[in-house]
């Protein structure tokens, strides 16, 4: 089985898009037999290993696609990429990419590689690069367009809902799209769907809790204050000021949509220039429309007082201090 004749001998895959990666490359591998595929990572293999198993061959004459892993390195405890390639893996690859095996495919897999690393020219011109990005403060859109393809009617609601409960892991968000749409049929998906059916896999998301407050639901915001408190895995005393702190971010932003809504800017314009999807600020525009600007102040004044409480001011245990200061904002 020789090497489709439309196959280039080299791909780079680049980006923090892991899962359109991972179909890219197992369309790739349909071009091949499985056991004329080689599986290996950068951490255990040099540019000049990698180079020389491309040149290897195979036992039975049969096209061979060498795939690499890691190309930039692994992500540590810290988060950060290491024991990438150096400069001298990169040159072996060069070399070999002047004169490639004319029966193997060379398979590079990268996360943020520079525009002008020099392994990403080598590869653009000896072959192909392709580039699966996700702008973070679009993972809201990369969201709704997995249910798309998914064929699941997702409401933007369960979107934000379920970017806020998995955070940005886009191999666990495909993964929570797939089985929502599995579970969902024809029906359609809204926040509630999402809350019941998707464990929390980032820090419990404060959406609720903020939500219920500037929707005046005393009651709601109570218990979306207990339920965060009995998920999240430490003490109330810790999990308290991570809640005010959420609440004051919310009100700062109920603000400045107050202030611009009073400047005649809609929300779909405000969107832009706030840098946060267009739904969420139109909601925010709309709960900021049902307080007035003494109001919002007010408030201001009050989680102040709350957070000189949690700082040791008051007697009362954390929890009940931020409890308390609920009542009153709701009142």
């Amino acid at each position: 089985m020789a090497a489709a004749p439309d196959l280039k001998p080299v791909y780079l895959l680049t980006g923090s898009d892991r899962p359109k990666i991972e179909t890219a490359l197992a369309r790739l591998r349909r071009h091949f037999q499985p056991e004329a595929t080689e599986l290996v990572s950068a951490q255990e293999l040099s540019g000049a290993e990698a180079a020389a198993l491309c040149n290897a061959g195979s036992l039975f004459g049969d096209a061979r696609l060498v795939l690499v892993e890691g190309v930039d390195g692994r992500r540590n405890s810290d988060g950060r990429l290491g024991n990438g390639w150096k400069a001298a893996d990169v040159k072996a690859i060069e070399e070999y990419l002047a004169s490639p095996a004319p029966d193997t495919v060379l398979a590079l897999v990268a996360e943020e590689l520079k525009k002008d690393a020099a392994l990403l020219k080598a590869c653009a011109k000896a072959g192909d690069v392709l580039a699966y990005d996700v702008v973070k403060r679009k993972i809201d859109t990369w969201v709704a367009e997995r249910f798309k393809q998914a064929g699941a009617r997702a409401e933007p609601e369960a979107v934000a809902a379920l970017v806020q409960l998995v955070g940005e892991d886009l191999h666990q968000l495909a993964n929570e799209v797939d089985k929502l749409a599995l579970w969902a049929g024809d029906e359609p998906i809204g926040e509630a769907e999402v809350e019941q059916l998707v464990g929390a896999v980032a820090e419990t998301p404060t959406f609720a809790l903020t939500d219920a407050w500037a929707q005046r639901d005393l009651g709601r915001t109570l218990a979306a204050t207990e339920t965060i408190f009995e998920r999240e895995g430490r003490p109330r005393r810790d999990t308290a000021p991570r809640l005010a702190g959420a609440l004051v971010n919310h009100l700062a932003f109920m603000r400045r949509c107050q202030k611009l809504a009073a400047e005649g800017i809609r929300a779909r314009d405000a969107a832009s220039t706030l840098k946060r999807h267009p739904f969420y600020v139109e909601k925010v525009f709309g709960q900021a429309a049902g307080f007035s600007e003494d109001e919002l102040r007010e408030a201001v004044v009050r989680l102040a007082a709350l957070d000189h409480a949690l700082k040791g001011a008051s007697k009362l245990t954390p929890d009940l201090e931020l409890q308390r200061t609920l009542v009153e904002l709701g009142s």
